[in-house]
């Protein structure tokens, strides 16, 4: 899954525990998908998952960002 590469990935770049580095991960996530807009934080989740990403949902979300429609 890619939550668990990411996981693999911050505790080997960073030295801690894979324990310690799941807890910042999902800090992390938690807190973009809290501010991004829904549309953006919806993708986070199925990028996580091993889903793959909407480009279109991706695109308003994005574009209600930028004051788009």
């Amino acid at each position: 899954k890619p939550m668990d590469e990411l996981v693999k990935l911050v505790s080997e770049k960073t030295g801690i525990s894979e324990d310690q580095a799941r807890q910042a991960v999902e800090t992390v996530v938690g807190y973009l998908k809290d501010e991004l807009p829904k549309p953006i934080a919806d993708q986070i989740d199925k990028a996580l998952s091993g889903g793959s990403v909407d480009v279109e949902d991706l695109k308003k979300g994005l574009g209600g960002m930028l004051g788009g429609n």
